[in-house]
C-alpha cells in the first residue's frame, strides 16, 4: 500500500499548530465538498481531507502518526512497523472511518473500517461556507436567508441530505474573512450526540466606489484643478451618507485625506481614506481652449522642473 502524507494533504507543515490545521481543513473542505464543488475529483479529495483531519486534529492521534517517522513521502510503498494497527484506544468517527484508506486501517486498526458498531455519542462535524454580502450590509448590519443541503443519518444508518433554510443576522461592522458561528447548525451528531456548528465566512462583494482594508475604506476623490490650487469645500460620499470635506489649498494628486470614524463600525471604528485625483477639464469648446491658452501665457509653471528639464 502507499504511504499517505496527511500534512501534505492538508497543505500544512509538520510543525503546524492546531489552529493552522483547523483553518486549512475548513478551507479545503469547503472547496471540495461534493455538494458544492465543481472539481472533477471533489469526492475523492474530500475523503482524503477528512481522513487527514481525523488524525491531525487530535494531538494524541497525531503523535501516533508522527511516530512512523518523518522520512516518508506520499506515494511510497508502505509497510506498517511492528506494533502499528493496535491503537484501538483512540476514538474515531465510525461512520466517516468506513471511507478511510487501507493505510489508515494499517495504523489504527481494522476496527475502524466499519467492522463493528460504535454506540458512543458523537458530536457532529463543523461545517463552513462562504456568505457574500454587500459593503452596505457590512456597515449597517442585515438579516439574510440562506438555504443549505445538510447531511442526515437515517434510521438504518444511511447518509441522506435535506434542505434547510436559516435566517442569519449579520452584525454591523463585519469584515472580510470574519466567521460567524451558528451553534448546532452543522452536521448532526450520532447516537444522541450534539450537532456540530456552522461557520459563515464573510466575503465582501466589490463596491462601485469604495475599496476595503480591514475596517478602513478608501475612495478615489476627483477634484478640479482650481479646487486643488485654491482649496474648496466639496461633498463626498460615505457609507453613512454624504458629508462636506475641506480640500486644503495647494493639494496634489495622490495626496490622502482622512475622515475619522467613517469606515466600518467597531471598537475603534475604521476611517474613510480619500485619495485625491486632480481631473483636467476637457478643452472641447473655443472658450475652454482660450482659457487654457491664457493659463499657459500667464502662469510660469513647469511640471517637469524636478526632472531637470
Amino acid at each position: 500500500m502507499q504511504y499517505k502524507d496527511y500534512y501534505k494533504t492538508l497543505g500544512v507543515a509538520r510543525d503546524a499548530s492546531q489552529d493552522d490545521i483547523k483553518r486549512s481543513y475548513r478551507k479545503l473542505a469547503r472547496k471540495y465538498h461534493p455538494d458544492v464543488s465543481k472539481e472533477p475529483n471533489a469526492e475523492t479529495r474530500f475523503k482524503e481531507i477528512n481522513e487527514a483531519n481525523e488524525v491531525l486534529r487530535d494531538p494524541e492521534k497525531r503523535a501516533a502518526y508522527d511516530s512512523l517517522g518523518n522520512n516518508w513521502r506520499a506515494g511510497q510503498d508502505f509497510r506498517p512497523p511492528p506494533g502499528a494497527g493496535g491503537f484501538h484506544d483512540f476514538k474515531f468517527d465510525a461512520d466517516e472511518a468506513t471511507d478511510f484508506s487501507d493505510f489508515f486501517a494499517s495504523i489504527f486498526g481494522r476496527a475502524f473500517k466499519g467492522e463493528g458498531k460504535d454506540t458512543r455519542r458523537r458530536r457532529g462535524q463543523d461545517q463552513s461556507i462562504k456568505l457574500a454580502i454587500s459593503l452596505d450590509d457590512a456597515f449597517n448590519g442585515a438579516t439574510r436567508q440562506i438555504k443549505l443541503d445538510v447531511p442526515e443519518i437515517g434510521p438504518g444508518g444511511q447518509r441522506t441530505t435535506r434542505a434547510k433554510t436559516l435566517n442569519v443576522r449579520i452584525p454591523a461592522g463585519v469584515t472580510q474573512g470574519r466567521q460567524i458561528r451558528l451553534a448546532g447548525q452543522g452536521s448532526p451528531g450520532r447516537n444522541g450526540g450534539p450537532a456540530g456548528d456552522l461557520y459563515l465566512e464573510i466575503d465582501l462583494r466589490p463596491h462601485a466606489h469604495f475599496t476595503v482594508e480591514g475596517r478602513d475604506i478608501q475612495l478615489r476623490l476627483p477634484i478640479a484643478p482650481w479646487e486643488a490650487a485654491l482649496g474648496a469645500t466639496v461633498t463626498v460620499p460615505t457609507l453613512g451618507g454624504s458629508v462636506n470635506l475641506k480640500i486644503p489649498p495647494g493639494s496634489q494628486s495622490g495626496q490622502k485625506l482622512r475622515l475619522k470614524g467613517r469606515g466600518l463600525p467597531g471598537t475603534p471604528a475604521g476611517d474613510e481614506i480619500l485619495l485625491l485625483e486632480i481631473v483636467t477639464p476637457p478643452a472641447n469648446t473655443d472658450a475652454a481652449k482660450e482659457a487654457y491658452r491664457q493659463m499657459a501665457e500667464r502662469l510660469t509653471f513647469n511640471p517637469r522642473a524636478q526632472l531637470g528639464v
